[in-house]
């Protein structure tokens, strides 16, 4: 195979610099529509965590082509899609209180930003920075259902403190509690993830019932992980979920059952730039920065190493091309059974499906956009970056 001298003109994937983020806009619309489907027969509202996507034009495709509510996970991100008219948004990280007066900047603004919090001496200080502002700024206080990272465990002595701190702040008002059932990803079936989704439930509908007891209305309990939004069974008492990765999907999900290798809508586009028979293997341009060195399917019944190799038109190979190492810019491929040489000289363009692609699309500035196997270019999406 002689190696690619030129490419076709603007207009396709032949002709973009790699490595570059590519979006299937057709698997992105059917991932959104079945979420939001399956939010709908719940009777929950649906809002997505756009630290996924983290692009505008995602965002609307998860409403349906409108600008509803939203997750995110940084005040940069709040900013952009307040930028967007995205007015409804929820931080779901824990706020620091050197960003009180970022978030409170988003609020003046005009946004609905809905803050984070586990602690009474955060709320404390986060009301009395609020204190005689013109808006009262939105709070929701983080439940542990299991997951162990951050939150409050629903019996915790500091839970109805925080609460109360919250209530008789004069310039927080209490939205609700929120929760994320992240353990959810070490599950193996998808009656395990069921489980957890349940324990989601039953620590919101207990958090409230002891801050209710102290005479505190909680107008909110909302849940989420993409794995308990699709495998959960009950939603009675939610008001919300906030599934993310749903929109794209990745080989970590795959095996989670939540989507299929064919749903899998964001990849990254690389160019094979070494090829080295001997040891049946080729180097591509993507490396730990374009691909990211999430190893989560390490643990997951296949190991897809940092990425599973697909031609150029997204369709796979007969057998599993895996990125089995990676340094800052380049990626090595191999597989159990020798390489296809033939479709892998230099120059040859392929993409890889991301283990999660949340920290792989993380890098890039932009999604190019196609529909389908074919590789000509049907929009550009901008995305967000940074804190």
């Amino acid at each position: 195979m002689a190696v690619p001298t030129s490419r076709p003109a603007t207009g396709t994937l032949l002709a973009l610099e790699t490595p570059a983020l590519i979006a299937d806009r057709g698997r992105v619309i059917a991932n959104a529509d079945r979420m939001r489907a399956r939010a709908a027969a719940h009777g929950v509202a649906l809002r997505p965590h756009l630290k996924t996507l983290k692009s505008a034009d995602g965002a609307r495709i998860a409403h349906g082509g409108l600008a509803g509510p939203v997750t995110v996970s940084t005040l940069r991100e709040a900013e952009y899609f307040l930028e967007r008219g995205f007015a409804d948004m929820t931080y779901a990280v824990c706020i620091a209180p050197a960003k009180f007066r970022h978030a409170a900047s988003l609020v003046d603004r005009g946004a609905d930003l809905k803050l984070l919090l586990d602690n009474p001496d955060v709320a404390t200080g986060l009301g009395e920075f609020a204190a005689g502002r013109e808006r009262r700024v939105s709070v929701m206080i983080e439940i542990d259902c299991g997951d162990h990272r951050t939150g409050l465990a629903p019996d915790a002595p500091q839970l109805v403190e925080t609460a109360r701190r919250i209530e008789q702040a004069p310039g927080l008002r209490l939205h609700g509690l929120l929760t994320h059932g992240g353990h959810s990803y070490l599950c193996r079936s998808t009656d395990a993830m069921a489980v957890v989704a349940e324990e989601e439930r039953q620590s919101l509908l207990e958090a409230r019932a002891r801050i209710e007891s102290a005479g505190i209305g909680v107008p909110v309990l909302s849940s989420g992980s993409t794995p308990t939004a699709v495998h959960g069974r009950n939603y009675e008492g939610l008001a919300e979920i906030r599934p993310g990765v749903y929109l794209a999907g990745d080989l970590y999900q795959a095996q989670l059952a939540t989507c299929d290798l064919d749903d899998i809508a964001v990849t990254v586009l690389a160019s094979v730039i070494a090829v080295d028979r001997a040891r049946n293997r080729v180097v591509i341009d993507a490396g730990g920065l374009a691909l990211s060195k999430d190893r989560s399917t390490a643990s997951a019944p296949i190991d897809y190493g940092y990425g599973l190799l697909a031609r150029v038109d997204g369709s796979r190979y007969a057998s599993d091309l895996v990125v089995t190492g990676v340094s800052q810019e380049h990626g090595v491929v191999s597989s159990q059974v020798p390489l296809p040489f033939d479709e892998l000289a230099p120059g040859a363009l392929v993409r890889v499906l991301p283990n999660h692609v949340c920290m792989t699309a993380a890098s890039y500035d932009r999604y190019y956009v196609v529909d389908g196997k074919d590789p000509t270019l049907v929009d550009t999406w901008d995305k967000v970056a940074g804190w």
